[in-house]
């Protein structure tokens, strides 16, 4: 069983940086689309940037021009720069990964809390 662990969460500073890592098991064969998450206290998992098999990536508004994602070339581990965190940053950031069948696989989350 594939298993994507995430790390480099924990507390900053507002308009500090984190870099989010995940790392995969194994390289997953057909992965067309990796990407981030993140989920705050009493309210939906959110997209926050993918990154697809052609190296495209996607953001959303609210981490533009503030978040990076990229990826090895193997397609086996992404990574997330965040700089000029704010306080609703604050979130657990999970991972994913999608096959071209559209089977997802998921990381277990790491907490990125932004409290002065």
């Amino acid at each position: 069983q594939v298993q994507l662990v995430e790390s480099g969460g924990g507390l900053v500073q507002p308009g500090g940086s984190l870099r989010l890592s995940c790392i995969a098991s194994k390289i997953i064969l057909k992965i067309n689309l990796m990407g981030w998450y993140r989920q705050a206290p009493g309210r939906q998992r959110e997209m926050i940037a993918t990154i697809n098999s052609e190296g495209a990536a996607n953001y959303a508004d609210s981490v533009k021009g503030r978040f990076t994602v990229s990826r090895d070339n193997t397609m086996r581990d992404l990574f997330l720069q965040m700089d000029g965190l704010k306080p609703e940053d604050t979130a657990v950031y999970y991972c994913m990964q999608k096959t071209v069948w559209g089977y997802e696989y998921w990381g277990q989350g790491t907490q990125v809390t932004v409290s002065s």
